[in-house]
């Protein structure tokens, strides 16, 4: 009894030693004596204990981070760029048998391709337009990744480290950029300002009395703002009303004390005839 005892126990533990339990996020590939045996999981899985080998890969997305690049642009600027890359293993056998050590590989691959990429485009495209540079690095890592059984998500640019001087140069064109907008936004609203101004001159020259109640609306805005004394000349068309009046009252009153036979009055004897 005791050695078949002995061959149940043993048994048990081989058994026991050759399951694996897998996680639902991983994949086992497996080789039996070296030769690839299969994908393995999610669950519980037998593998011969002694003959057969298990690489553990998970498959969730891995967020790799790209170290800083020292990369000369396309406009001869010396800058340092780092980046994230977003992977994932689609076929986890090529990741195992393809290539060593697939995070690795790609680590490298994004680096070499980072400082490649950026030193094709200039400064000011690098920080304007990302977006496409990014899907640029994307489609390139992602095409020699491939073969390895890994899927790039993206590829961002997170950094631009830039020198000391071509900050304050960038510093010193934003200022200049910022006062032109101003100065062009100055000039249009001066040109919008003598366009209302030509109108409303128009419109007053066509019709006097409204110049005059501007003349005097603006009197009465002076006089509002400040109790001091305010010295404001009147302008003639003010007073034009007023000497037509007078001129017409003159002509009435010679008109009714000359005769009706139309012989002028005579002269009012001056200072002069009197002391004659």
């Amino acid at each position: 009894m005791e050695p078949l005892l002995i061959a149940a126990v043993a048994a048990f533990v081989y058994v026991f030693g050759s399951l694996r339990i897998l996680k639902q996020y991983e994949r086992g590939v497996t080789f039996f004596l070296g030769k690839f045996w299969g994908v393995k999981g999610p669950g519980l899985t037998f593998l011969p204990l002694f003959f057969s080998h298990m690489n553990r890969i998970s498959l969730r997305t891995i967020a790799l981070d790209i170290p800083p690049q020292d990369v000369i642009t396309r406009d001869n600027v010396s800058i340092k760029v780092n980046a994230v890359l977003y992977m994932r293993v689609r076929k986890p056998e090529l990741a195992v048998i393809e290539i060593e050590n697939f995070l690795f590989a790609t680590s490298q691959l994004a680096q070499t391709t980072l400082r490649s990429v950026l030193g094709e485009v200039q400064l000011d495209e690098l920080l304007s337009d990302r977006e496409k540079i990014n899907a640029i690095l994307k489609k390139i890592v992602d095409q020699r990744t491939e073969e390895w059984g890994i899927e790039v998500s993206a590829v961002e640019v997170k950094d631009v480290d830039l020198p000391p001087e071509m900050k304050r140069a960038m510093a010193r064109q934003a200022e200049a950029e910022r006062e032109r907008r101003a100065k062009v936004i100055a000039a249009e609203g001066e040109l919008q300002a003598s366009t209302q101004l030509s109108q409303a001159a128009h419109i007053m020259s066509a019709e006097p009395a409204a110049l005059q109640l501007r003349y005097l609306q603006t009197m009465v805005e002076i006089s509002a703002e400040k109790n001091s004394t305010t010295i404001f000349p009147i302008p003639i068309d003010v007073l034009t009303p007023f000497v037509e009046m007078a001129k017409a009252y003159t002509a009435k009153t010679r008109a009714e004390l000359t005769p009706s036979t139309g012989t002028p009055m005579p002269a009012l004897p001056t200072r002069e005839a009197e002391r004659r």
